[in-house]
């Protein structure tokens, strides 16, 4: 009885806390624009973000002074962009820093279409 509790105690001690991972949301690029338009994230949180591409041409997810004063765990944002072809997807980890900030497609006429949008740390 006594080994028991102590093996849960253990097993309980070791187990990775749910506040430890990651959150994680799902951002859409399609034809001139972005799903959510606003994303909304918690400062100082670890947060996986997932950008899927829905459309047959490339976009980007262009938000330069958000990815440059983020700490990036895991995966890339080279330029300050997430660059994706049609129907592509890609994941980056990172722990945000509070303050607004604005996104775009880089591409060519993208932005004046309505591909634009912004993040808020708070």
């Amino acid at each position: 009885m006594l080994a028991s509790r102590l093996a849960a105690a253990l097993a309980l001690s070791l187990a990775v806390p749910a506040s430890a991972q990651p959150a994680a949301m799902s951002i859409e690029l399609r034809n001139f624009g972005y799903t959510p338009s606003l994303i909304r994230l918690p400062a100082g949180q670890p947060v996986t973000l997932t950008f899927v591409n829905r459309s047959g041409g490339a976009h980007d997810f262009t938000a330069k002074s958000f990815f440059a004063r983020s700490r990036i765990v895991a995966g890339d944002a080279s330029g300050g962009e997430i660059e994706l072809k049609g129907g592509q997807s890609r994941s980056i980890t990172l722990v945000p820093v509070a303050g607004r900030y604005k996104v775009h497609c880089g591409h060519f006429m993208h932005r004046q279409f309505g591909m634009s949008g912004e993040i808020l740390v708070q």
